[in-house]
């Protein structure tokens, strides 16, 4: 899922590109992606784009007479563009959108079966508003805020990091990044964190979205972002299960559920301690393994 990094850098270029041009045509193929039906797409052809944002994950067109297009891209939408007079770009059966510019072609992708994307076309800054799950950008936040906005609620540091309620913008990938960074288990709760735990897990969440950010732009420069995916080789943890963490050289660990998973070091982390896999600690029970040493065994073990 594109987070605030990868978003950011995509409304940059939007910008750049659709300020002050006018909609001529619209074409929405994928029937759920529509989430409105006044104002209409087709009302949007003729007006031109007088701005372009971010809000969390989403990406809000604004054109004239105050219409709104509001984006949010969810796993795996993704976007391309073709500038004015080039052909353009070729989407087969995952293209669920087209928005012909006089500047050029946005093409909405999304890959899969699973079709979660969702476009709003909303009328007033109060319907765009409405759309905004109400989470701090994090990169703006004070400490005090910051700590403020992800104990109005007792959770693991996973679920608050990536709650749009808390922080506007986190998802999965930067999640596992911004623990990893903090020494933090991603499973340790919200209410357990001391002043000092408090201040590196601020520090970690403005260094790994600045750093990421900033290396995106410099990934794209001129050139409309197509490299847009969650798992990248530079990053430390995230997608990296069984590889050498970059710090200590310790084996990454994940924790799997439903169709995601957590990526992390227990030797930075946990104090080396494994953290339970529901799934399979439900089928090891006493058996599963609580430390690396302890997993190390069972491997030996198992190739004997």
């Amino acid at each position: 899922m594109p987070e605030l990094p990868d978003v950011t850098v995509y409304v940059e270029h939007l910008a750049r590109r659709l300020t002050g041009a006018a909609l001529r045509a619209v074409r929405v193929s994928q029937p759920n992606l529509l989430r409105t039906f006044s104002p209409a797409p087709d009302d949007l052809v003729g007006r031109r784009v007088t701005g372009v944002e971010r809000m969390g994950k989403r990406i809000v067109l604004s054109f004239e007479d105050d219409l709104h297009l509001v984006l949010h891209l969810m796993i795996a939408g993704r976007l391309r563009w073709s500038d004015a007079g080039t052909l353009p770009v070729k989407t087969g059966k995952i293209g669920s959108a087209v928005l012909a510019f006089s500047s050029g072609t946005l093409v909405l992708t999304e890959a899969g079966t699973q079709k979660r994307a969702a476009l709003h076309v909303v009328a007033g800054r109060e319907a765009v508003r409405a759309l905004d799950a109400g989470g701090i950008e994090p990169l703006g936040a004070t400490p005090e805020a910051f700590r403020a906005a992800l104990s109005s609620e007792n959770h693991t540091l996973k679920r608050a990091l990536t709650d749009p309620r808390f922080l506007a913008g986190i998802g999965n990938a930067y999640s596992d990044e911004i623990l990893h960074r903090a020494k933090l288990s991603p499973l340790k709760q919200v209410k357990q964190l001391d002043d000092a735990e408090w201040g590196r897990l601020h520090a970690a969440t403005h260094a790994v979205l600045t750093e990421w950010t900033e290396r995106l732009r410099a990934e794209a420069g001129e050139r409309f972002p197509e490299k847009v995916t969650a798992f990248r080789k530079e990053m430390a943890v995230h997608g990296k299960h069984g590889k050498p963490c970059p710090v200590c050289g310790s084996p990454v660990q994940r924790i799997r559920y439903a169709s995601n998973e957590t990526n992390y070091c227990a030797t930075c982390q946990t104090g080396g301690r494994l953290l339970a896999d529901r799934a399979l600690s439900r089928l090891l029970k006493s058996d599963w393994p609580r430390t690396l040493e302890e997993l190390e065994e069972m491997k030996r073990g198992s190739r004997a």
